[in-house]
């Protein structure tokens, strides 16, 4: 069978001739490589010729670098919404150029790429060990963050001003969109930049990447609102715990907060639709839940259901482009009440919504690890002089992605993959609520 071609080729700014101050063990070249799919398809015929196209560039320190340390400027911008674990990304970046790299000057851009846009009048902040010393004990971001998409002509011209010869980009598939499209800006005007992304998506789902900073606590979290969901169901005669969790287009959070603590008896995922009525829409199932066992347990993830709304007058859309969805737990809970009081059948109905409490606590010590690693990485990279590209976990491996590889597409739940399965035995809910 043809073979998808695809073209993970890291940029460089030049060849790296500096030998690397970095006093560790080990060095990574660029020929060490890790594949990209692991699971063979008996269906598809392997290619005969070299596995590069099917492979990624591994990450790690390299034996000679790119920029001399000592005259290197860097950047650091964090993206997009909050998200545990930025704060560790930026001390993780500052602590491996200091102390490692010897690179005295470092800037921390404030409010996302508004702050490279002169007429937003935002301050930048030096970024110093001391600075940032104990920030990783804390929620959200010490530069802060925005959405909305700025012109890219401008941010370059501000990164050329500036001197800047690394820049530092912490964000979502958005941002890094964004950064690719910086990338290609500052190499069409031959600017000596190295553009490094860091991924940063709470609902993990950013395509081949395998796990995204963020996501490991907000498991966590999400775990103890289950709990308290399940509680207060049990608490009363036919009570209902209702969860709303992150998850615009993916279900990646609900499945495995559900598969963490088990006492969901329904997940709801915008990659599998439901109906509401009918025999086997969800209302009835939730009537047989109860009447079987008095209680139930939900969690719904925020892109669910959206078929469910009728589409009149145009699409709304957030700063960053987004379609501005419907909000689903309010609506699922005001469609039991009305399901429920119409049958004569009183319930005790809690809706809990922990999304902004979430996304803003400090991260878990799992999450910590990552971001840690990916900072190192990525500026492993950025010395090394490469540009155009993101450091990611694939295949339990670090390695680098040119930005291109990650923007085109989101990664969701299959349907009928494990993860899904998984959670419908979890559960107990039907393979499917449509009717």
């Amino acid at each position: 069978m043809k073979q998808t071609k695809r073209d993970f080729a890291i940029q460089s700014l030049g060849k790296p001739k500096i030998p690397s101050p970095l006093t560790v063990g080990y060095f990574k070249s660029d020929d060490e490589r890790v594949l990209c799919e692991i699971n063979i398809d008996s269906r598809k015929v392997l290619p005969a010729g070299p596995l590069r196209s099917m492979s990624l560039e591994v990450a790690g320190p390299r034996a000679a670098v790119y920029f001399e340390p000592q005259k290197v400027k860097a950047a650091v911008v964090s993206c997009g919404g909050l998200c545990p674990g930025i704060n560790d990304v930026i001390r993780a970046l500052v602590m491996e150029l200091w102390f490692r790299y010897g690179v005295r000057n470092i800037i921390g851009v404030r409010y996302g790429f508004q702050g490279l846009i002169p007429r937003y009048g935002h301050d930048f902040m030096e970024l110093t060990p001391e600075v940032v010393k104990d920030i990783q004990d804390l929620g959200g971001s010490i530069l802060s963050s925005s959405r909305g998409n700025q012109d890219i002509v401008e941010l370059v011209d501000s990164l050329e001003r500036m001197n800047i010869n690394l820049f530092f980009v912490i964000g979502g598939d958005g941002t890094m969109k964004a950064a690719q499209l910086i990338a290609e800006e500052t190499m069409r005007r031959k600017l000596k930049i190295g553009v490094i992304g860091i991924p940063k998506t709470i609902d993990n789902d950013l395509v081949l990447i395998q796990k995204s900073f963020g996501f490991d606590t907000a498991i966590s979290e999400a775990v103890k609102t289950i709990q308290c969901a399940h509680v207060e169901a049990k608490g009363a005669p036919m009570g209902i715990g209702l969860v709303k969790l992150m998850g615009r287009q993916s279900g990646h959070i609900a499945a495995s907060a559900a598969l963490a603590q088990g006492d969901a008896n329904f997940v709801l995922i915008p990659e599998e639709p439901f109906d509401l009525e009918g025999e086997k829409g969800f209302l009835r199932h939730l009537e047989r839940r109860l009447i079987a066992r008095n209680h139930a347990v939900i969690i719904v993830a925020e892109g669910a259901g959206q078929n469910l709304f009728s589409r009149k007058g145009p699409v709304r859309r957030d700063a960053s482009g987004n379609i501005r969805l419907n909000d689903i737990g309010v609506y699922l809970k005001e469609r039991i009440e009305e399901y429920f009081g119409k049958k004569k059948i009183e319930i005790n109905l809690k809706y809990i919504d922990p999304s902004y409490i979430i996304r803003s606590v400090p991260a878990n010590a799992s999450d910590s690890i990552l971001c840690g690693v990916l900072a190192q990485y990525a500026v492993h990279a950025g010395m090394a002089g490469k540009t155009g590209m993101l450091v990611g976990l694939v295949n339990d491996a670090y390695v680098h992605l040119p930005f291109r590889a990650v923007a085109a597409q989101r990664k969701n739940i299959d349907p009928r993959g494990n993860i899904w399965m998984l959670v419908l035995e979890s559960t107990g809910q039907p393979l499917s609520m449509k009717n």
